[in-house]
């Protein structure tokens, strides 16, 4: 029986397509994870790549050659690589995830490149951050426990040089039960669009309880203006997806 032809019961693995899959309540970044992240995330987040793209027109504006910068949950480096091609003259980028498989595969790539590009294993809540520039976190901050979430948010303002810049993009929930509700059905019609059958669309919901926890733009919004930003705006938004921009 072909894995995505399985049922979901209980305590059994569920089908979360591109050959992904995991328990109930327990996504995970690892395992074999990391060799079909970049095609799987392609096809669940709408315009997944222009928001790389949006990212790197966004840093010319703030990275500079003698730069810090820091991509909180970098996954398979892939936005950190495109951003030092950007600004390959001096400029340090770091890569953070808390994830090894993610981590040893971005180095894997990375090898074989001359990208001035480090990546960091560790929880991004207990890094010592240099004074940078430029943060980016694409999707990453929404899996971080909320009640560690502000201390985070936090930390990044406080390391970033006056005038730098932290990008922020997450999925967000809806201000109430209607529209959540209808984000919520327009974004399973993008899936079942993909080409994801309503078994894997089930299996990845299930996989990310307790798991996802997305606030909704307010509560973003909150979270960044607590930590001391004041200059923030949308740069994107897609249904239930969202970027902020939020200068120091």
């Amino acid at each position: 029986m072909d894995i995505s032809e399985r049922t979901i019961s209980p305590g059994q693995d569920g089908a979360a397509g591109d050959g992904i899959h995991a328990a109930r309540a327990g996504w995970s970044f690892g395992g074999e994870t990391p060799q079909r992240f970049d095609r799987h995330i392609g096809r669940s987040v709408p315009n997944y790549e222009a928001g790389h793209t949006l990212i790197e027109q966004v840093s010319d504006f703030f990275v500079r050659s003698d730069s810090i910068a820091y991509e909180i949950g970098t996954s398979t480096g892939t936005l950190l690589r495109r951003l030092a091609k950007r600004h390959p003259h001096g400029t340090c980028w770091i890569g953070i995830d808390v994830e090894r498989a993610m981590i040893e595969h971005a180095r894997a790539v990375n090898s074989q490149t001359s990208l001035n590009v480090e990546y960091l294993l560790a929880d991004a809540c207990d890094v010592d951050y240099e004074a940078s520039d430029f943060i980016a976190s694409y999707y990453t901050i929404q899996f971080v426990p909320p009640r560690r979430r502000q201390n985070l948010i936090d930390l990044i303002y406080k390391s970033l040089n006056w005038g730098g810049a932290f990008v922020l993009f997450e999925k967000v929930r809806a201000p109430d039960a209607r529209f959540q509700d209808m984000m919520s059905t327009l974004y399973v019609d993008y899936k079942l669009e993909n080409g994801y059958s309503p078994q894997e669309i089930l299996g990845k919901a299930s996989s990310l309880k307790g798991v996802l926890e997305p606030f909704s733009t307010k509560g973003n919004l909150d979270m960044l203006h607590r930590a001391g930003f004041v200059d923030v705006m949308t740069i994107y938004k897609h249904v239930c997806f969202e970027g902020f921009l939020a200068i120091k």
